[in-house]
């Protein structure tokens, strides 16, 4: 069959004609019939390009048969307000990540300000997971028994019967170490830097034993980093709490993952020492971090546990001589002689701070942003301070034409010096704004109402720079009134007085 128009009809196109298929084929797209032009093989409508004369056969291509111009004034660009979603009392953000079992987004609890990340977990997508919501179920019911500071915090769970959603509210984390590794072109830690982080794992372990909790997959994927840089262990979906009558910690079951299992689960064995799992797994991580590699290694799951079973590794030998001691302990092959998580604290390496004698490999940004700003910020703002819409509603339109026309006298503006405040109301005639977020703080009491603190907080398009302005309290009665306000993480840490955030539902 060939696909024809009108126009080819008329002219007499021969669909038998495998030339003239290809023709009508081509030219079998919306188009003016005036602008289209019937080839035949005289006219050479067809061009085979060889390998030998490629850019010259190119060349007579006229690629305007195929693409259409399009004026700059007809490309409409729209700019949507971003929609405030709220989950309770908690106002969601931007992605932050995405994984088997769902997506993290970040949160902002409308009565603390406390910058929270929220684990969207779908029922559906659960069940096409082994062992899926019996993973989350353990998870929850573990998380609310542990609190510690390597340890990450659950601090709610909230539920939606009706999109068959749950969203696990954890304290918020900005990257985690497999992240940081990937990006780093060594693809391994300085050695101060992996101390730091091993010696925060290893009190964070020895708090889950003592909880007699073991966590089973242990990795860099799995330890997380906040803002100030402290390590937390998360991901207790395969966790196993033992029973506090029994007689030792053997377990039954490993569903960690293949690079970071111990020599008796890679060999198949029906029972082994549950704690003894989670150091052989942190000597893996530590071996990963300190030289960019893994111990064991194989070209399929089979290979790797082959070697894994086998137990012969070797530690490189640049690295010093206490860390390739502690490495070979964590890391045998008999669990009765592996180290303990006591003998692991005591060791020479980690009672030591190696010096600071190279770059610290950063926390990757997020979306190009290196401070990690807070995401809830842009949907309150355009919630309160709307720009003016047009016709349609919520919706502002312009070409790209006076786009490219505002970039050019932006930069112009630039080259003569005109500060960046008079740039926005010259360089284009559509309206900028200045958004104003108001965040007011309470008192716990009416006699302390004079005492109030007003916030306005000064957001710029550019959302880069932020200023301020304190009304009603000076200086001195901030600092009675022990009232801490962390610009970073926009933390509201308030031991006398209320705090309090409006945020109406649409």
């Amino acid at each position: 069959m060939c696909n024809i128009t009108k126009s080819f009809d008329s002219e007499g196109g021969d669909c038998s004609d495998p030339d003239n298929e290809i023709n009508n084929r081509i030219f079998s797209v919306e188009s003016d019939e005036d602008s289209i032009k019937h080839f035949n093989d005289q006219d050479n409508s067809v061009i085979w390009v060889n390998d030998e004369d490629f850019a010259d056969d190119l060349e007579n291509v006229n690629i305007n048969n195929f693409f259409h111009r399009v004026d700059s004034d007809q490309i409409i660009y729209q700019t949507k307000k971003k929609r405030l979603k709220l989950i309770g009392k908690y106002v969601m953000g931007d992605l932050l990540g995405e994984g088997s079992y769902g997506k993290v987004k970040e949160m902002l609890d409308s009565e603390t300000l406390c910058r929270h990340a929220v684990k969207i977990l779908k029922k559906h997508k659960l069940r096409r997971i082994p062992n899926g919501e019996q993973n989350v179920q353990r998870e929850i019911k573990l998380l609310r028994t542990l609190k510690h500071k390597n340890v990450i915090n659950l601090v709610d769970v909230l539920y939606n019967e009706e999109k068959q959603k749950m969203y696990l509210i954890m304290e918020f984390c900005v990257g985690s170490l497999q992240g940081m590794l990937e990006s780093a072109p060594t693809k391994k830690f300085p050695l101060f830097q992996a101390h730091g982080y091993f010696v925060q794992l290893v009190d964070g372990l020895e708090y889950l034993h003592g909880k007699r909790i073991i966590h089973k997959d242990i990795k860099p994927g799995n330890l997380l980093l906040t803002l100030k840089g402290d390590l937390k262990i998360s991901d207790l979906g395969v966790a196993e709490a033992l029973d506090l009558f029994a007689a030792d910690d053997t377990c039954y079951t490993g569903q960690g993952s293949p690079a970071f299992q111990p020599p008796e689960i890679a060999n198949g064995l029906e029972s082994f020492l549950g704690f003894k799992v989670d150091i052989w797994s942190s000597g893996v991580t530590l071996y990963n971090i300190t030289t960019g590699a893994y111990p064991f290694e194989g070209d399929n799951v089979y290979r790797l546990f082959e070697n894994i079973g086998k137990g012969e590794f070797t530690v490189p030998p640049d690295l010093e001589e206490s860390l390739q001691e502690l490495l070979r302990g964590m890391l045998r092959k008999d669990p009765d002689k592996r180290m303990s998580i006591q003998q692991i604290r005591q060791h020479a390496w980690c009672n030591r701070k190696p010096a600071r004698d190279a770059i610290e490999v950063p926390i990757p940004p997020l979306k190009g942003d290196e401070w990690h700003s807070m995401t809830v910020l842009p949907y309150l703002v355009d919630h309160y301070y709307e720009t003016q819409s047009s016709e349609d509603g919520d919706m502002q339109y312009f070409t790209e034409r006076q786009l490219n026309e505002e970039r050019k006298k932006h930069e112009c503006q630039q080259n003569n010096g005109i500060s960046q405040t008079n740039q926005m109301h010259q360089s284009s005639k559509r309206r900028w704004r200045k958004p104003m977020s108001c965040i007011t703080l309470l008192g716990e009491k009416k006699k302390k109402r004079r005492n109030n603190i007003r916030a306005w907080r000064q957001i710029f398009p550019s959302c880069e720079s932020t200023r301020l302005r304190w009304k009603g309290y000076s200086n001195t009665n901030l600092s009675k009134e022990n009232h801490q306000l962390s610009l970073l993480s926009l933390k509201f840490d308030t031991q006398r007085m209320g705090s309090s955030i409006r945020v109406p539902q649409e």
